[in-house]
């Protein structure tokens, strides 16, 4: 068995996965929309060129993620994706790139357990950790 995030946008998928393919080091698999497909007629015109199913590889996981139609979507709560680094630096500046017109729940920071822990609700809606351990 695989478990993979499913995370549902409200109309910035695309944006979203175009932005962690640069900013994460990401590799974008596939972004279906909604025209040419069964589904094309079951979403308003407007919404067709919204992502219907996408995947994305970021690190040794696929994210996969849509588009909710209108009506379709809630505000994501109870859980984070979580990433984890080797290099403090590392860490920073992914934090630095998800805080930007998102919100920040814990600025990085050294902690007891790490040497870099954040969270962080990044422009898209998607919550994150950001850890960088402590060597052993």
């Amino acid at each position: 068995m695989q478990t993979n995030p499913y995370l549902l946008f409200t109309g910035e998928c695309e944006a979203a996965f175009k932005f962690y393919e640069a900013q994460l080091g990401g590799k974008i698999i596939s972004m279906m929309k909604h025209a040419g497909t069964p589904a094309e007629g079951q979403v308003p015109a407007e919404w067709n060129d919204k992502i219907l199913h996408g995947r994305i590889q970021l690190g040794g996981t696929v994210v996969m993620a849509s588009d909710a139609p209108p009506g379709h979507q809630e505000p994501t709560k109870g859980f984070r994706l979580s990433l984890s680094f080797d290099k403090p630096a590392e860490a920073d500046r992914i934090f630095t790139v998800l805080a930007e017109g998102g919100s920040v729940e814990m600025p990085i920071a050294k902690t007891f357990f790490a040497e870099r822990f954040a969270m962080v609700t990044d422009r898209f809606g998607v919550p994150w950790m950001i850890n960088c351990e402590k060597p052993a």
